[in-house]
């Protein structure tokens, strides 16, 4: 069952945006899949609840009424972890473990910037000390850029930036309302016809092709 983590420790950077798209996209597919909030503001679970019957199934957690936890329901194929801001501790070593693959958000500005570059490398440390461990497979990493406006002195500056962390870069996603709206009424790009979000959809690719490549 893979389990894709968004993460970056800095707030509003788009990560809800990039998980409910992730899941649904992965829903579309065809694949049983679970959006679950390790996040206090619960947005995952607000937005589940938006969404109408007739659109591709996503779960949320599910209550173990005995324990008091949360679980992934049962015959879920893809999990999709959408994290808190200051992600950090042991909150992110419990959740590098549980995950296949991680996807960063980053938004071009210099505190995202800023912050990202010390979460990757708070990212390769777990990486070698599990190695060192021999505690298995690392998870993949990768970054989108988000709310990119093309043409602006911020997107340069990001662009410059992106080759030192040393991370695959699927590409960046625009600033705009499309994204808003569907949020708005529990949907994905997935959810409306293509040809209302071309462009978008265009610029998905990249991480779509990610997101089903089996880990290496």
């Amino acid at each position: 069952m893979p389990v894709i983590l968004i993460a970056n420790p800095k707030g509003g950077v788009g990560k809800s945006t990039l998980a409910t798209n992730t899941a649904g996209y992965l829903a579309r597919r065809g694949h049983a899949v679970m959006l679950g909030d390790v996040d206090k503001q619960q947005s995952a679970r607000r937005w589940l609840s938006l969404r109408t019957a007739e659109l591709p199934l996503i779960r949320g957690w599910e209550l173990d009424a005995e324990q008091q936890t949360v679980k992934p329901p049962k015959g879920v194929s893809h999990v999709v972890m959408d994290s808190p801001a200051g992600l950090s501790g042991k909150k992110l070593r419990a959740l590098y473990k549980l995950a296949d693959k991680i996807l960063i958000p980053l938004q071009p500005s210099l505190f995202d910037i800023q912050a990202t570059f010390d979460f990757v490398q708070k990212l390769q440390e777990l990486r070698a000390e599990n190695e060192g461990r021999g505690a298995g497979k690392a998870p993949q990493l990768a970054i989108v850029g988000m709310r990119a406006k093309e043409g602006t002195l911020s997107v340069q500056q990001l662009q410059d930036f992106l080759p030192e962390l040393a991370v695959p870069v699927l590409g960046l996603l625009r600033d705009t309302q499309n994204y808003v709206q569907l949020a708005a009424r529990g949907m994905t790009l997935w959810d409306v016809a293509p040809s209302r979000v071309e462009r978008d959809l265009a610029q998905w690719l990249p991480v779509t092709a990610w997101l089903e490549a089996a880990n290496a």
